[in-house]
């Protein structure tokens, strides 16, 4: 720390059009730097802040007083007490060896002020070509283990349930017609997999974007938008000659368009719905009487069309329901050659640690089944750094959360350069360093920008892998989505239910309004969080449990988490291929041949 002169303090009060003419004051500034160890522009920043709040206090030596014992004796507590929270503190390898270096210079500087007695000589010290302590030699670790993610946590202590979990490698769930399919990937050294993005990268989220500047103007304009849109594809898929105003008295049976809504903030039931129109329609509400169908499943910002009669204006009596319609699936502008062999995709989703412990254990466990099945394409979801995380909550990493974040993608990426496969990194809103908004753009990595292996893709989107559709995003809207959906005789399958209104109502988050920990920017919403068609493979990963479903001719996959609490989780592994010969009109041939949730 440099020495403080009263010449410091004066040209940095004069940065602020104080004046000081008062030697004595000057002085008391002078003592005040030097006995709190700070610096002539922190102790004018801390003295402007408490004039400022005392109405303009004048400098002189009595408030000067004052302010030392209201300001800078509590600054020294609170440094003090931080620094005894960072003795209990756990530390990673780096902190430890700094704390000893800082230490060892400690001595060193207090030897030389001091005579050691007779009989506490020590041996002729002696200046070695490589002087190392015994302390921190031990403490040394080599290039390949700081960089491992074992080290990125301030405890290196591996999670003992996570360690002790059973079923490793076994196949909970599997779907497809191919008996015992080989899931090593086709990739050979002069072969490269096609990937990229559907849209094209001109029209998909490519950077971060500035968000909560929205309108509610603008927010009612894209939800009538997607109402009109919707509205369209059902009056021509269900041949319905005309929508009538929903709030509109009528005594022969009508047909009205909205989208389902609550009449309060509750979760929505059969007593409390209501259809709200477009602009198109009026824009009004009407309750809904839902007592004539045999069957529905509805839920808050579903598009629908219904055909009822609506006697007084103020209830629709619904005797028919019309849901949305699929978009159609991937077609090539031109004649693709059929692909010789299957293509190995594996996917994971964070977090890739355990809630007990900073231990990226099983993201290794991860790195080394890349290594094992040598797939030929990794997508792997977030979060990477978890904003859940216990020890993150509580702020007990001594890194910052970008630095843990690039050290364990670099370390995935070099983990994997044996196997040469491609990598797809997919955000989440959980990771703590990254953006907090819906749609996501994607990380922001300058180094690994021009690695060919590595692809950073924004959440929702759309990917074209060897002219097989990937849609995904790791928003868990399975979850939201089931947590507000009604239903009544639609079948007992849950799962393909709520899958069945993501693939027709064509969007990756069709929930309005979204749940309360989900920012949506609408704008970017309506041009990047919408299906440009129906995916061959839906990757949607959740907290329910996993599973692999057949919807309408999508293959739907959760793969589930690669951590569940304290214990090991699971991941997806799916088997694609191009057909030999284009689909024909009465029967579509899958894109997928096979899937697994394996247990890591």
């Amino acid at each position: 720390m440099s020495q403080v002169t009263s010449e410091d303090l004066r040209s940095e009060l004069e940065m602020f059009c104080i004046a000081c003419k008062d030697d004595s004051a000057l002085d008391k500034m002078v003592e005040q730097c030097v006995c709190y160890r700070i610096q002539a522009d922190e102790w004018v920043l801390e003295w402007v802040a408490y004039s400022t709040t005392k109405n303009g206090l004048l400098l002189c030596v009595d408030t000067l007083e004052q302010f030392e014992h209201e300001v800078l004796n509590k600054k020294i507590k609170s440094k003090q007490s931080f620094k005894r929270e960072e003795r209990n503190r756990p530390r990673d390898i780096n902190t430890i060896q700094d704390i000893i270096k800082a230490e060892e210079e400690e001595d060193n500087l207090l030897d030389c002020y001091s005579t050691p007695a007779k009989g506490s000589q020590k041996r002729t010290l002696t200046t070695p070509e490589n002087p190392h302590s015994k302390r921190s030699s031990t403490l040394l670790a080599s290039p390949g283990v700081l960089l491992s993610p074992s080290s990125f946590s301030p405890s290196a202590t591996p999670s003992q349930k996570y360690s002790q979990r059973g079923g490793k490698g076994e196949v909970v769930v599997s779907f497809g017609a191919v008996q015992g399919p080989r899931w090593a990937g086709r990739r050979a050294s002069d072969a490269a997999v096609q990937l990229e993005l559907l849209e094209g990268p001109e029209d998909s989220l490519r950077c971060s974007y500035k968000y909560m500047f929205q309108r509610l103007r603008d927010i009612r304009n894209v939800l009538t938008e997607k109402i009109e849109d919707l509205g369209e594809e059902l009056r021509s898929h269900f041949n319905i000659e005309d929508f009538s105003p929903v709030s509109l008295p009528a005594q022969d049976r009508i047909s009205v368009l909205g989208q389902v809504c609550c009449d309060s903030n509750g979760k929505l039931n059969a007593q409390s719905v209501l259809l709200e129109a477009g602009q198109e329609q009026g824009g009004q509400q009407v309750r809904v009487d839902l007592s004539e169908l045999q069957e529905y499943s509805l839920f808050p910002g579903q598009v629908v069309a219904m055909e009822g009669m609506n006697t007084t204006g103020g209830k629709l009596v619904v005797s028919k329901l019309y849901e949305g319609v699929p978009l159609p699936f991937y077609s090539s502008a031109g004649k693709m050659e059929p692909a010789e062999e299957p293509v190995s995709v594996l996917v994971a989703c964070g977090p890739y640690t355990p809630s007990d412990s900073l231990n990226f254990e099983p993201l290794l466990d991860l790195i080394h089944v890349i290594g094992r099945d040598r797939p030929d394409i990794c997508i792997l979801l977030g979060p990477f750094v978890d904003s859940k995380h216990e020890q993150i909550e509580k702020s007990q990493v001594t890194e910052p959360f970008e630095a843990i974040f690039s050290r364990c993608i670099e370390s995935i990426v070099e983990g994997t350069k044996s196997v040469g496969c491609r990598l797809v990194f997919v955000p989440s809103r959980r990771d703590v360093h990254h953006h907090y908004i819906y749609p996501q753009p994607p990380f922001t990595m300058p180094n690994l920008s021009k690695n060919p292996r590595v692809t950073l893709v924004p959440d929702p989107c759309t990917l074209l892998i060897e002219g097989v559709t990937f849609g995904l995003t790791s928003t868990d809207i399975l979850f939201h989505l089931g947590a507000e959906e009604i239903s009544f005789g639609a079948g007992p399958d849950r799962f393909s239910r709520i899958l069945k209104h993501i693939l027709t109502q064509r969007s990756y988050y069709p929930l309005y309004p979204p749940v309360e920990d989900v920012n949506m920017d609408y704008e970017k919403f309506q041009r990047f969080g919408q299906m440009p068609l129906t995916p061959d493979v839906l990757l949607i990963p959740s907290e329910l449990r996993y599973f692999v479903k057949d919807v309408i001719g999508c293959v739907c996959v959760n793969p589930g988490r690669l951590t569940k609490g304290h214990v090991g989780g699971t991941y997806g592994r799916v088997l694609i291929q191009r057909p030999a010969s284009s689909d024909d009109d009465n029967k579509r041939v899958s894109r997928c041949l096979a899937a697994q949730v394996v247990k890591i």
